[in-house]
């Protein structure tokens, strides 16, 4: 039988890291920071919910957000031990 698969990937595939920002947002800038520092620049993606008309409403009083593998786990505010047991519940050693 073969392995089951997600929508973020199969087995052995890296966690989708994914940072939900505006621009000028001195808590998203605090987010990315923590987030550079636990798993480095490369393993997250942020995205701009102002660039996306159907991410807009759903995000523009609610970032920063973090979702792991599609799914919203923290929103603002983000403390450093708040997104490293987040990670670390979703599996991605930090």
């Amino acid at each position: 039988m073969p392995a089951m698969t997600s929508e973020a990937g199969g087995p052995g595939t890296d966690p989708d890291v994914v940072l939900y920002i505006r621009p000028n947002c001195h808590l998203c800038a605090d987010v990315a920071i923590l987030l550079d520092e636990l798993l480095g620049a490369d393993g997250y993606r942020v995205v701009d919910v102002e660039t996306d008309d159907e991410l807009l409403p759903h995000y523009a009083g609610r970032v920063p957000v973090v979702a792991i593998d599609g799914r919203d786990r923290l929103e603002a505010p983000i403390t450093g031990p708040d997104l490293a047991s987040a990670l670390a519940a979703a599996g991605i050693g930090v």
